[in-house]
Order: structure tokens, then sequence, then C-alpha cells
């Protein structure tokens, strides 16, 4: 729709811990929350998220907030969303297609009209984050306590016999009858060590592992997926893939067991959907994961989750990261992410 009045708003959002990732540490992320209204009503808004995450996003650039705020000002100055390029701008795309969502469905931040938008949790995972491996075991247990039955362990930071070490503590105290454990490695192997250590891996019963090796190495990842006794699901190889295209081929290729959909670097909502529609053409399952997001975007991407057939766990419960986010009905408690009907959005008031 033509004739919208477009504009953002930056928060830093800070981390209430001292956050580990493959990629170093970080202690906030800056999030642009997208707003969109109609210019004879400036009392309804709709809201989207752009937050691209460093080192990882196609679009986490310098330069990104004046391409961000550029982008903006020529939609309000009447053009349409197919009149950009945002082709390498995956988490803009995202941001403006959930904020119109948004503002079509009268403003609410509900862009669905599904079971979980009327209250209906969905099952998430327990993220435990990179740290020392004792720390991670404490983690992992507390996790369990609060009610979390899948476990997801970011791994290969540390030496890999620490790690498997780890593994075996916790599963002497939680077996697999009650706990189901999945691993991250985000691309950390040689793709001529993966193998070997996929199989030392094993006998902890995962249910999978994420990215074992770096993206583009297709004919080592072919092999791994053919050969590893965990199953394996696709994260970064996806981004930057139009999966009408170049992403189809590869998914035939390597013939993965699980993709993991991230809207915000995949593109939006739309594209996410075209992921899916292919990992079921390939005969592969999937879940969603935030990257990140405050609750404006987590909130988009769990409601557009929940029409979706999956009905594996989520990796939805990043919620409660931050010390600044946006307060939101969303909470995540005993492994479920919930919209709760009579908690109100408190969004920055547009002048």
């Amino acid at each position: 729709m033509k004739n919208l009045k477009y504009g953002y708003v930056k928060r830093n959002l800070q981390f209430s811990f001292e956050a580990q990732t493959s990629r170093g540490k970080i202690t906030e992320h800056a999030s642009y929350l997208v707003w969109v209204c109609h210019p004879s009503n400036n009392t309804v808004f709709g809201w989207g998220e752009a937050a691209p995450l460093k080192g990882l996003s196609i679009d986490a650039t310098h330069d990104f907030e004046d391409k961000l705020a550029a982008a903006l000002t020529f939609l309000s100055e009447g053009h349409l969303p197919v009149d950009l390029d945002l082709s390498n701008m995956p988490s803009l795309r995202f941001a403006i297609e959930t904020a119109q969502m948004d503002l079509f469905n009268g403003g609410k931040q509900m862009l669905f009209n599904n079971t979980f938008s009327k209250g209906i949790p969905i099952p998430i995972n327990g993220l435990v984050w990179m740290n020392e491996v004792d720390k991670m075991l404490d983690q992992a247990i507390e996790k369990a306590n609060a009610g979390y039955s899948v476990i997801k362990f970011k791994v290969g930071a540390n030496k890999h016999e620490d790690e498997c070490r780890m593994l075996e503590q916790f599963r002497k105290q939680c077996g697999a009858n009650k706990i189901q454990i999945r691993l991250d490695a985000n691309g950390a192997y040689l793709a001529d060590e993966a193998l070997p250590k996929l199989k030392e891996l094993y006998k902890y019963e995962i249910h999978s592992i994420e990215q074992p090796i770096a993206t583009k190495q297709h004919e080592a990842l072919e092999e791994i997926c053919g050969k590893s006794l965990i199953a394996i699901a696709l994260d970064e190889e996806l981004i930057g893939l139009n999966p009408e295209e170049d992403g189809a081929q590869m998914l035939k290729k390597i013939k993965a067991q699980y993709l993991i959909i991230k809207p915000t670097l995949l593109g939006g909502l739309s594209s996410s959907a075209k992921w899916v529609r292919k990992a079921e053409e390939n005969g592969m399952d999937w879940w969603a994961t935030s990257a990140l997001e405050s609750n404006v975007g987590l909130n988009a991407i769990a409601q557009w989750t929940s029409v979706q057939r999956s009905k594996l766990p989520h990796g939805l419960g990043t919620g409660a990261l931050y010390k600044n986010n946006i307060e939101s009905p969303l909470v995540a408690s005993k492994g479920e992410l919930q919209y709760i009907l009579n908690k109100p959005w408190k969004l920055p008031i547009i002048k």
C-alpha cells in the first residue's frame, strides 16, 4: 500500500549477562524498531524490527543505519517495498514486512489470528551459552530443573574432550528419556575432523547438531550428512541463498535432516515460508530460532511459527536476555513460550 509514513527508533539492547558466542563476547545488540502508520492517523502504528547480527547477518555493515534511514524515507515518499532492492538487507525486509502486517491488523502486535496469539504456548528449547564447561553444565542442569525437556548446547569453543566430559556428566543426571540434547557447532569443526568428533558425541544420545563445519563446503557437508550417526541441521548454510534457486539445489545435494529458520537472517516471514516448503519437499523437518531480536521481532517469529506445521520445540526463548528489552506479553517458562493476553506492550511513543 502506498502513502504510508515510516520511521524507526534505535535501541541498544543490553545483555543481562556476559554473552559469549563463536564470534566473541557481546554485551549489547543494536536493534532498529521500524514503525509505519497512515499519515492521517498517527495514533495507530505497526512495528517491525531490524536487528542484524555482527559477523553473521549479511547486512550487518557499518553503514546499515544509513541504508535503513534512506530506505524508509524512500517508502515514505510514496514508493512500495517492491521498488526497493533489499536482496542484501534481509533484516530490513523482515522489519518492513512485519510492520506492515501489524499495521494492517490494527497495530496491536497481533500479526496472525492463531492459537499462540490467543494464549496457547509453543514448545521451546533451553539454550546453554558458551562458557567454561563447568559453567555450561551448571546452566544445563538449571534449565533441566526449570522444566525444559530440550536443551541446546553451543559447542566447539572448548576442547572437544572437555565438552564430551560435560555432556557425559549431564547425561548421568538427565537421561535421554527425560531430556533431549541438541548441539550447535556454528561451523567450528574442521571438515576432516567432523565425523570422528560426531562419532564420539553420538554416545551421549544427541538429537542433532547444527552446522558442524563452516559454510560453502558442500562436498564435505554432503559426506558428513550421509555418514554421521547424529542428524545434521543447517543454519548459517542458508544465509544469502534464494530458497527457490541456489538454496533448493543445495538442499538436494547435501541431504541434511533439519533446517534452522531465522527470519531476520533469511529475509522475513515470506522467505522463511519458502525455506519451509523446500524442506518439506526434501523430506526434512525444521524449527525456528530467533536471532537475538527484542520482543518485537521475537513476537512476529513466534506468531508465524505457530501457523506452521512443525511441532518440534523451537529456539524462541531469548526474551529474557536483555536488561532493557521491550516490555511485552511474551513469557518463557518451563519449556514453553506463551503470549499472556492481559499483559500490555510498552512500545516507544512516536510524536
